[in-house]
């Protein structure tokens, strides 16, 4: 007589859905990290009037648009064929991936050390997504006249 083992069920996750959950989390830690900058001294002050490094209404659209990248990518990368949304991926994923890690590099002090960490694990996330568009699966076709 064998010996039964148990082993635990195990599917493969298709590549859109892993690239959308990814870029899912990247969008919670921007969440997070902006909320807690919130109890940083001084923070809510320069909010209200008006002495925050988003002063003008242009930097306003410039951080407005980097960080409506990672929200439409949730979406886009489940929409889009493999070869766009692999480029797509790969190239806001580095964009964003460089990003980050000039956000990490420039907040190096002691009331923003969570930023820091943040981006950190945003810049992991963003290179797994580099890495996973980079490595998307291929199938063969087999082309009929």
């Amino acid at each position: 007589m064998g010996i039964k083992k148990l082993q635990y069920e195990d599917f493969k996750i298709n590549v859109k859905l892993m690239l959308s959950a990814l870029w899912a989390s990247v969008m919670f830690l921007y969440i997070y990290g902006d909320y807690f900058e919130l109890y940083v001294p001084e923070k809510v002050a320069g909010l209200l009037n008006g002495q925050n490094i988003l002063n003008t209404p242009y930097k306003l659209l410039f951080a407005t648009i980097v960080l409506t990248l990672p929200s439409l990518m949730i979406f886009l990368s489940l929409l889009m064929k493999p070869k766009w949304n692999r480029v797509l991926n790969i190239s806001i994923g580095v964009f964003l991936t460089l990003f980050t890690l000039f956000v990490a590099v420039s907040s190096f002090t002691e009331w923003k050390t969570f930023y820091v960490m943040l981006s950190f694990l945003e810049s992991v996330i963003t290179s797994i997504i580099i890495w996973k568009a980079w490595y998307w699966p291929k199938s063969i076709y087999n082309e009929s006249k």
